[in-house]
Parts: C-alpha cells; structure tokens; sequence
C-alpha cells in the first residue's frame, strides 16, 4: 500500500496523512451560498472535495463528510461590508429569503447528481444552526477573545497568534496596507465580526447583543464542530476561500477550543474558460444544465474538472470536454469489448501476464492518487491498463471479470461511467480502428468505404483531434 501525502495548505509542504483516528475520517468542506445557480467553477471545489473522498474510500478509510450551506451572512466583499447576497436577490425578487434559499439548493443537488458526486453525510444550513454560533460567540467573549460594541461582536485579531498563518497575511502586512479605518467600532481595521445587528437586514434573530445575525465566519466554525468535533482531519475549498474565511475560521475554533482544529486544508485552484476568468460580464459562468443543454454528456463535464490537479489553475474548453468524452469512450469500450470476447471461452483461468498488467494498473492509480492526489498520472495508469487489455486477442470469462472488477474498482474513485447510453459492439471497434489506421495511411478511399459501412449499421464515427474517433450510435 502506498503511503498518502497531501499537499497541506496551512504547513505549505505535502505531509504524510495521518488520521485524528485510526479507520476514520473526518471531512469539512465549503458548500455553496445558495443565492443563484452554481456554475462550473464553483464545482470544481465540490469535486475536489468528492475525489478526495472517493479515493479514501477506495484506500479503506470510513470517511464522514460535512458540507455546509449558507442561506445568511455570506457578504458582497466577503468582509464586514457590504450587503448580504442572498438578501440582495430576495429584495430584487421580492421574496422571502427562505425561499430563495430553498429554490438554489434544489439547483445545487440537481447539479451536483447530474456529476454523480456522492452525497455529504449532513448538509447544515446556517439558519438552522444559530444557537451554535452564538455560544461559540459567547465562549470566544469569556476567554478574550472577542468584544462587544453596542449589538456588534468582533474578534480581536491581536489575541490570535497565529492569525495570518493559512493564507501567509501577517498583521503587520495587513495593517500596513489598510488605507482606512472602514469602522470605527473595531479596536483594529483587521478584526472581523461575530455578530452584526443591523435593522434592515431581512433574517434576524434574539441574542445575549440584541437582535442580528452571524457574521459569514462563524458560520463554518459553529456547523464542523458540531458535526465533526473539536479537532478533525481536513478541510477543503477554493483557494478563494484562504483569506479571510478560513484564516477567520482557525481563529475563532481554535481560540474557543485551545485545541489544533484541522489537520490538513485543501484548496482548489481557480477554473479558467478558453484562457479567461470567469465572470458574468464575460457571458462564460456556465452551469452544467447548459452544458449538457449544449450537447456535452454529465459524465464528461465531471471527467474534465477533475482530470487536471486541484493545485493547478484548469482552462475549462469546449475542445476539453469532447476529449472527455473520447476518453470515457475508450475505458467504456475496453470493458463491453472484453466481455465481448469472452463469450466464446468460459474458462476460469487467468494468465500471469493479465494478472500482472492489471495489478500494475491498479498499483499505478494507487500510487499517483496517494501523491497529493495526482490525476494525470492515475489515469496514465488508467489507460494503461487499457491499452493492455485491448491488445488480448482472446480473453478467458475469468480475465474478462477480472479486467472488468479493476476498472470498476477505479471508477468508484474516478465516478464517470455511470453514464453508458450504448454499448459499442467489438465489430464496430474493430471497423472504426481499421479506419483510423487507413486514414493514417492517407487511404481515403479505404477510409470512406468502412465509415459508409459503419453508418449502414446504425454507427457513426465522429473525427476528434489527434487523429483519434469516437463512435456513436446513428440518431
């Protein structure tokens, strides 16, 4: 078994993975602000988080997965300023923010079924959990750490040392480059608020302050512990998430607790599209219901966002996606083909050089995923194994189980052949192969003669780059 080791955010080094408990893993991740439609570059941080737990899984371990939503208190800036979102969208829509909240989760579980990633173990909402907040509030006021002003809580960075640690933004740093003191309550520019009272804001509730509402950061501090304890195994998001609401979140859980609260943090880096942020002015944030509305399959749009390492910046393309699906293609294929093949030789035996080939696949995805999760080498591995068992000129009822079981067991990680709409039958493979090799050969006519005999029965070949295809059955 290969050892794990996970790039950690807070030690800026990959550090072996140790669990808090023995068999067991504990797992918090940012869910979404429910105040409009998720799009693919907020999924790409779900994803991260569903690989993760899909290959500790797949490694053994029990893992219990949190993810919260936010329905309050998430803001325009992501500071103390500014208007809540999901009150801005209610306003707008001049409904309740309840109701705006219930209308975006529903869009959230849609998309989130639709790229087959497993469900957490709880969602918390915010609004359910405000009891929580406010005595961990409460806790962080006894011990120093935070003040009262009017109806107004704060935390007082100053009381924190290791505040700035995550994301590498020293006080000092910060200090120097605040320009105005935005709020003349907070004993420092840098404090954060705990609990806000504001009479316009829609959701409110009674407090020890007076009536108000959490501030963002509480929110995710007072829903893991409560979940999963006062010291657990990670914490993921997207590296927009760093500072301040992770850096705000060690400081209030671990000022309340005393206790180290998470071990490893996991952040996802930022999706582009075609070489470009997304943005809505660029017309480029793009849910998976317009995806698949513009053709592009469930399976393939989850293939793409995982298929490149969460530490690195993805450029999302359309090109990206059919290569996606070319890809699925293939493992889909190899798995149809083989049973194929094994219709015509039920023996039960398995010979050295299958058995070597698909331990070497399986060890191969193993160890590339316990390096910090690295995928592009998992699926070499993957394809590797592919183009193995593709080169068998005849396969044994026990190869063709055996085959077929390895590929399973790495989809239970990778989670994108769910999605069969055909099988492709052997004779296809075959035509579609010899096509390819005829084109290469610049025998157009050879090449013209097998895709018109593909077509008569009832398949099509489309062109892909690189000289690759992918097969379809006729509309």
């Amino acid at each position: 078994m290969s050892e794990i080791r996970f790039y950690n955010t807070f030690s800026k080094k990959i550090e072996p993975f140790e669990p808090v408990e023995p068999g067991k893993v504990k797992l918090y991740s940012c869910g979404p602000t429910v105040y409009s439609h998720p799009h693919i570059g907020n999924f790409r941080s779900f994803l991260m988080a569903d690989l993760l737990k899909r290959f500790l899984e797949f490694k053994g371990y029990t893992v219990n997965h949190i993810m919260n939503i936010t329905d309050v208190g998430h803001l325009l800036d992501d500071a103390d300023e500014g208007a809540d979102k999901l009150e801005e969208v209610a306003r707008k829509e001049k409904k309740d923010p309840l109701e705006i909240a219930a209308y975006y989760i529903d869009s959230f579980n849609t998309a989130s079924e639709m790229l087959n990633i497993k469900p957490a173990d709880s969602y918390p909402r915010a609004t359910e959990h405000i009891n929580e907040m406010i005595e961990m509030v409460q806790t962080l006021i006894d011990k120093g750490h935070a003040y009262v002003v009017g109806s107004n809580v704060y935390y007082d960075v100053t009381t924190f040392a290791d505040y700035g640690k995550l994301s590498g933004n020293t006080l000092d740093d910060l200090n120097a480059g605040a320009r105005i003191e935005v709020n003349d309550e907070k004993r420092s520019p840098q404090d954060f608020a705990l609990w806000k009272h504001d009479p316009k804001h829609i959701q409110q509730w009674d407090s020890p302050w007076g009536r108000g509402f959490p501030g963002w950061h509480i929110e995710c501090s007072a829903m893991s512990v409560k979940y999963l304890g006062e010291q657990f195994d990670f914490h993921t998001g997207g590296e927009d998430n760093i500072f301040p609401h992770h850096e705000c979140e060690i400081a209030q859980s671990e000022g309340a607790s005393g206790k180290k609260w998470v071990k490893y943090w996991m952040h996802g880096r930022f999706l582009m599209f075609d070489g470009e942020k997304m943005s809505k002015s660029k017309g480029n944030l793009y849910t998976i219901q317009e995806l698949v509305e513009k053709g592009f399959k469930k399976n393939a749009i989850r293939y793409a966002l995982i298929s490149s390492h969460y530490r690195q910046n993805y450029n999302f393309t359309f090109d990206g996606l059919k290569a996606a699906e070319q890809a699925i293609d293939k493992i889909s294929q190899c798995v149809f083909t083989v049973k194929e093949k094994a219709k015509t030789n039920p023996a039960m035996t398995i010979r050295d050089e299958v058995t070597a080939f698909i331990e070497k696949g399986i060890n191969g995805f193993d160890e590339a995923l316990s390096d910090d999760l690295n995928i592009s080498k998992a699926l070499a591995a993957v394809f590797e194994l592919v183009k193995d068992a593709n080169k068998l000129t005849d396969v044994t009822a026990a190869e063709a189980a055996a085959i077929v079981e390895a590929i399973e067991k790495i989809d239970s990680v990778l989670g994108v052949l769910q999605e069969t709409d055909e099988q492709i039958p052997a004779e296809i493979t075959e035509l579609a192969e010899q096509r390819k090799q005829a084109k290469l050969s610049k025998d157009w006519a050879t090449a013209d003669q097998i895709r018109d005999k593909v077509t008569a029965m009832g398949f099509t070949i489309e062109d892909m780059p690189g000289h690759e295809y992918r097969i379809k059955k006729a509309e």
